[in-house]
């Protein structure tokens, strides 16, 4: 089979082909050409013919982040809101960034425009960075010609969710790693100081204190089973990370545990109900309807058992049941929730009272992540200090004995 590269000027999207060459030999290649019209078109001239057309998307050398489609929102709803045409305002962000594999993301969305696609559409063929409530969004917002409008009300979503991601994440990460490393530090005295130090007493010829026997005990236990330790973990993480690729209920068991800890559960379910909130009002006050709204806004919360919980609030909707009361049956949000969604109902305000809902949640977590942030510093600085005060202790104990009788 033959096999070609086409070379062409012609901008456009990537098109991999197969088909006959002049010969009546099969050949293959790729061409480039702003439709697949266009494509046809080009190779027929080529004398290729029964052709074979698909699109080939351009790899990413390395991941969108979620801030960078962030900050692209952000400056594609200034710019419309200024008055700038859409095609430009995405060529004015392609050529503003500059990390590579947001530009070819952009790039992309930019040929599907100039191919006829909506703007809804073009981000709908990128469903890891554009999920489908953004899309919901971005259509309603062509629709009822308020994109610029809805851009920033997602802008202001994403930055919002960023932040508390942001903040979660540095209140957790610098515990596990300082866990982490004392789990390291520690398996390391036990396999390679323990047993010199042990050796050491061998010759002492006195009974050792009992911390001492202990230690002396763990580090022979850890001697002679830490590599089936390791596998165990190992697959342990392993088998965790299957679960969490592979099984739904697994998810939504784990999703239901971290909800009942003692502390941080609170906070994850604060933060939970004000994305859940934030989500069913943009949604809301864009125009969509509810029933259709709460198919988003269960992905959105980030959390499987509201998730599961949403399809049946839903339901219950679709079937003519308010929304407060099925949110009630669901027995997952606080009364002060509750209370606010019915006035909201009520007085026609749904969306502004969810916003308000989402703010008072936000800013609970807010203060929450701080004040847990302020107790865990010292906590663990009290852990680290009897794990490492044992330890010498426990080695160093003999030594000192045997120095009293000495002297």
């Amino acid at each position: 089979m033959e096999s070609r590269r086409e070379a062409s000027s012609t901008s456009g999207k990537l098109w991999a082909w197969e088909g006959l060459g002049r010969s009546g030999q099969a050949a293959s290649g790729e061409i480039r050409a702003p439709s697949e019209t266009v494509a046809r078109v080009l190779l027929s001239r080529q004398g290729i013919r029964s052709i074979s057309l698909h699109r080939r998307r351009r790899g990413f050398g390395q991941r969108v982040s979620d801030r960078e489609v962030a900050v692209f929102v952000r400056q594609l709803a200034t710019m419309l809101k200024a008055g700038v045409p859409l095609l430009q305002a995405l060529d004015i962000a392609t050529q503003g960034h500059a990390a590579p594999a947001l530009a070819r993301l952009l790039s992309e969305v930019k040929d599907d425009l100039e191919a006829g696609s909506s703007l809804a559409e073009a981000f709908r063929r990128h469903p890891r960075h554009f999920d489908r409530l953004f899309c919901s969004l971005v259509a309603a917002g062509e629709a009822g010609g308020v994109l610029d409008t809805l851009l920033d009300r997602l802008a202001t979503y994403r930055e919002k969710m960023l932040m508390l991601k942001s903040k979660l994440r540095s209140v957790l990460v610098y515990p596990a790693t300082i866990v982490v490393a004392s789990c390291l530090i520690t398996a390391m005295v036990m396999l390679y100081v323990v047993p010199a130090f042990k050796a050491l007493f061998a010759g002492f010829g006195a009974e050792l204190p009992l911390p001492t026997q202990l230690l002396i005990r763990l580090s022979d236990l850890l001697l002679a089973w830490h590599w089936p330790m390791l596998a165990s973990l190992l697959a342990a993480v392993g088998g965790l990370g299957y679960a969490f690729r592979r099984s739904p209920h697994f998810i939504e068991r784990f999703d239901g545990c971290l909800l009942r800890l003692p502390v941080l559960g609170a906070i994850v379910r604060r933060g939970v109900i004000a994305r859940w909130s934030r989500t069913l009002a943009i949604l809301f006050a864009a125009g969509v309807p509810i029933v259709d709204a709460l198919d988003s806004v269960g992905g959105a919360a980030g959390n499987r058992v509201f998730q599961a919980s949403t399809r049946r609030i839903r339901a219950e909707v679709n079937s003519g049941v308010s929304l407060n009361r099925a949110m009630q049956r669901s027995a997952l949000f606080p009364p002060v929730v509750l209370q606010m969604t019915a006035i909201g109902e009520e007085a026609g305000a749904l969306d502004t009272m969810l916003l308000r809902v989402a703010d008072l949640y936000e800013d609970e977590v807010d203060n929450a992540l701080a004040s847990l942030s302020s107790l865990l510093e010292p906590a663990i600085m009290l852990v680290l200090g009897v794990l490492i005060g044992g330890l010498v202790l426990a080695m160093y104990w003999p030594i000192f004995e045997m120095g009293q009788v000495v002297g």
